[in-house]
């Protein structure tokens, strides 16, 4: 048996509100007075936990700019050129903190994939500089979550326990829990998270414990115990991420 554990990348790898921003700053050619504004005040209220009502950054982004008027194909190509600034001073972004060490603690039979609704520019140089490519097993691109994740998950779990980690529920752990797999929820999303999640923590260091705990468990067992993680936080569509 070999345990996967799929990861995210935006908000749940990448931390920091830098992509979001440029993009934000991409459409904001397009709509209309005050949006860029507007766009880091609801920022400021998801990153807060009372703007629920957005799934990401990237959805704060979008929905602020239809209720614009910004026409879907400008959208689309504000995003594509904010992603090609990603990692660069027009879009910084850090590795989530305790990644490396989370990543290092892990099984080395443990195989670690990348899924994201994300294009590739930029993401595998990020997790070069980062010092963390080697350990990823494979990177899937522009995956078309939640439909998309499906058969990732479908393949990984023929071949032992997988743990899907992620920001957003309905994107990143709904389609791994429907298929039995454990789920990992990160970032705001997680001072609340649904009863359905095995584990949750506001970052992803608070949440490395119990993550190693799932890869330890999984390794050694042919049928790993899914136990849930409370981790309190601050200790242990195209254009969705």
């Amino acid at each position: 048996m070999t345990p996967t554990i799929l990861f995210d990348f935006d908000g749940t790898l990448a931390v920091g509100d830098g992509p979001v921003l440029a993009f934000a700053r991409q459409v904001a050619e397009h709509a209309g007075p005050g949006y860029f504004e507007r766009v880091m005040a609801t920022l400021r209220d998801h990153d807060a936990g009372t703007a629920t009502q957005f799934r990401d950054g990237y959805d704060v982004v979008g929905t602020l700019a239809r209720q614009d008027g910004v026409d879907p194909a400008a959208l689309q190509r504000a995003y594509l050129a904010s992603r090609r600034l990603l990692g660069t001073p027009e879009a910084p972004v850090d590795a989530a903190p305790g990644l490396t060490e989370l990543l290092t603690a892990l099984p080395r039979t443990t195989l670690v994939v990348l899924a994201t609704n994300a294009p590739g520019v930029g993401v595998e140089r990020l997790l070069t500089t980062w010092g963390v490519r080697e350990r990823f097993t494979d990177l899937h691109y522009e995956v078309g979550k939640p439909v998309g994740l499906t058969p990732i998950v479908q393949a990984a779990l023929a071949d032992g326990p997988v743990l899907a980690v992620g920001d957003i529920v309905e994107n990143d752990l709904a389609p791994a829990a429907a298929l039995g797999a454990a789920t990992a929820l990160v970032g705001p999303a997680a001072a609340t998270p649904p009863a359905g999640v095995t584990m949750h923590a506001r970052t992803l260091d608070a949440l490395a414990p119990a993550i190693t705990a799932w890869a330890r468990t999984a390794t050694t067992s042919a049928t790993p115990t899914t136990h849930r993680a409370s981790v309190p936080s601050g200790t242990a569509d195209s254009l969705e991420r």
